[in-house]
Formats: C-alpha cells, sequence, structure tokens
C-alpha cells in the first residue's frame, strides 16, 4: 500500500520529463518530421501525461528557454527590416479583423456544440494569449481547467498539424539551412555573452514594465535593438535552439498530466473543432491578404495562425519563412487579446454571458 501511494520527488519527475522529450524529439529527427524536436517532445510526452507516468516541468524551464527563442527571433531584425515595417500595416490590420472574428465563431461554437458555459467558452475562444485567458478568465467565473486545456489542445494540434499543412496546402518544404546559428563548439564566446545579456536585460525589463509574454517580447526587442544598430550578427547555437524545441513541447505536454481521460477526451473534441474553424480562418485570410499586401500567403498563414508565440516563430525559423513577420505579428495579437478581451467581457451584458462573472458553472465532460 505504501509503494502503491509512492511519488517520486519533483527532481525525479523533471529529469523522467526532459528524458521522454528529448527521446521523443531525437526519434522525430531521425524521421525527418518538420520542427522534429519540439513535436517530438510534445507528442512523447502528451502520450506518457496521458498514460499516468509521473512527469512534470516547472514552467520556469520554459521560461528560460522562450528568452532563448526571443533572443534568437530579435536576430532576425537586420538593419534593412525597418524599411520592410511600412509593408506590414495592412496585415496587421487584417490580423486585428482575423483575431475578432474567429473568436467570435469559435465562441458560439464551444458554446452551442461543446457545451461550454458562457465565460469559459469567451476566454477559451481567443486565439492566442493561454496564460493570461486562464488567469482573467478563472478570476471571472470560468473553469481554469477548460480554459487551459482548450488553449493547450489548440496549440498541440496546430504544432502538429501546421507543417504538414503548409506543405500540402502550399506546396512549402523546409528549407536547406537549420534554425539555429553555427554549432557551439564554433561559437565565440564574445557573442555569446551579448546574446546572454540580451536575454537576462530583456526579461527583467519586460518583467519590470508588465509587458505580456515577457519571457520572449523582452529578449526579442533587446536582440532586435543591439542587431538593428548592428552592434552583433551573432544566433544563438543550434543545440541551444534545439533544447529550447524539447522544453517547450515537454512542457505542452506535461500540462496533460493528473488530467481524467474523460476531460480530455471532451475537451480535445471540442478544441479540434475550434481549432480547425481558427486555422480555416487563418487561410482565408491569408489568402485574401496575399494580392494586396504583396507578402507571401505562406508567411501571412503562419502570422495569422493561432498558435503561441514561441511556437509559430520556431516553425517559421525550422521551414525558413520570415521570422521577423510572423513573430512580429503574433506579438501583435497577443497584445490586442491581452488589452481587449477583458475590455470587451465587461462591456458584454448578463443576457449574452448567461450568469454574472464570479458565478461558477459546472464544466463539460466531468
Amino acid at each position: 500500500m505504501v509503494l502503491a501511494n509512492w511519488q517520486p520527488p519533483p527532481w525525479q519527475k523533471i529529469v523522467l520529463a526532459l528524458a521522454i522529450g528529448t527521446a521523443g524529439g531525437w526519434l522525430a529527427q531521425s524521421l525527418h518530421i518538420p520542427l522534429a524536436w519540439m513535436i517530438g517532445a510534445m507528442s512523447a510526452t502528451t502520450v506518457a501525461a496521458m498514460a499516468g507516468l509521473p512527469i512534470t516541468l516547472p514552467i520556469v524551464y520554459r521560461t528560460a528557454m522562450v528568452a532563448v527563442l526571443g533572443v534568437m527571433l530579435g536576430s532576425g531584425f537586420a538593419p534593412e527590416i525597418l524599411n520592410r515595417v511600412a509593408d506590414w500595416a495592412l496585415s496587421l490590420l487584417g490580423l486585428a479583423a482575423y483575431t475578432v472574428v474567429s473568436a467570435a465563431v469559435v465562441a458560439v461554437f464551444l458554446r452551442k456544440v461543446a457545451g461550454y458555459d458562457p465565460i469559459t467558452a469567451y476566454f477559451s475562444a481567443s486565439p492566442g494569449g493561454l496564460s493570461e485567458m486562464v488567469i482573467i478568465g478563472g478570476a471571472n467565473g470560468g473553469d481554469e481547467r477548460i480554459i487551459s486545456l482548450t488553449h493547450t489542445s489548440r496549440i498541440l494540434l496546430v504544432v502538429l498539424a501546421l507543417p504538414f499543412v503548409m506543405q500540402w496546402v502550399f506546396g512549402h518544404t523546409p528549407g536547406p539551412r537549420p534554425a539555429g546559428g553555427i554549432p557551439l563548439a564554433e561559437a565565440e564566446a564574445g557573442d555569446m555573452i551579448v546574446l546572454t545579456l540580451c536575454g537576462v536585460v530583456g526579461f527583467f525589463a519586460a518583467r519590470l514594465v508588465r509587458l505580456p509574454a515577457a519571457a520572449i517580447l523582452g529578449p526579442m526587442i533587446v536582440s532586435a535593438a543591439v542587431h538593428l544598430v548592428g552592434w552583433s550578427d551573432a544566433k544563438p547555437p543550434t543545440e541551444l535552439v534545439a533544447a529550447a524545441q524539447v522544453v517547450v513541447g515537454t512542457t505542452i505536454g506535461c500540462r496533460f498530466a493528473g488530467i481524467g481521460l474523460r476531460l480530455v477526451g471532451h475537451t480535445l473534441l471540442a478544441s479540434l473543432g475550434s481549432t480547425t474553424i481558427l486555422v480555416a480562418g487563418s487561410l482565408v485570410f491569408a489568402v485574401l491578404l496575399q494580392p494586396v499586401t504583396d507578402l507571401s500567403a505562406v508567411a501571412l498563414f503562419l502570422a495569422y495562425a493561432p498558435g503561441g508565440v514561441a511556437e509559430m516563430s520556431l516553425i517559421a525559423l525550422a521551414l525558413s519563412i520570415d521570422a521577423a513577420l510572423v513573430a512580429t505579428h503574433h506579438i501583435a495579437r497577443i497584445f490586442l487579446i491581452v488589452v481587449c478581451t477583458p475590455l470587451l467581457f465587461r462591456l458584454l451584458p448578463v443576457s449574452v454571458i448567461g450568469r454574472k462573472p464570479g458565478q461558477s458553472g459546472n464544466p463539460p465532460g466531468t
């Protein structure tokens, strides 16, 4: 009986999670799957978590590795990119329209088809802002488990499907160059110091001014500034970028630990439907805006895709797509979601929400 109730200490759960994630990433890399290290780690740890293995990965690990991705994204902002910002104005306006329309359609789907309560459906419908929507939605009476699991499932499904969809729909195949910079063994110590400072200074500065997605946005801004003024042209080593993919993927998979199969099954089905709506919407907007903006349709599709900024930026890097454009649009969407979603919620009448904020309902699938 004692052995049946025994649980390994936290560090063993962390080691097991990273080991499973790394093994999954290695297998996916061996099979030449797009975005192998993240997709492999995410798939392996999701299966492990659903099977009941004792795995966990504290958010601090993801925060550290997302900062690496922020530095990596910032390193793509060469001085000549300043001349392109004006070219993104129409696509950014289109992004705002897509965000509002898609969130409204998904909210109706989750409410009417999936059976979510109105508040949970509202905060589960936004195409981004996982952490913020869980916190704000829970504070306003939504079910935090459902909101978190819906957003996590959306990211899981998008990351799994998007590289293949892009190949099937657009015929886009990964470019010949890896996503990261040079191998770690060839990196200059001075360059690594500069990049490390970009990550550390950017993260704490963003936290100080309370920027959303501070872990990726702060390092990206500082790194972009350093690269735009020409102080450095270095990029994080390939091994570090691969490690970041493993940690991000493992974190997603670990979110499924300790959740009942019935709840997971119901939410996955609901998320599959809502994710299909969001991906179809991003595809439609990308095709419609391509001739107006003269931007690549595949880049617009990825810029509008309903995944997290870290995950979508990794896909852009892995598939040699315009990472600066993709990251800028996803960051703009985070600001839009974080600022506008709570404000709009306060303006909605009780007749739309279904009950006053703060009153909880029974979550579906329980």
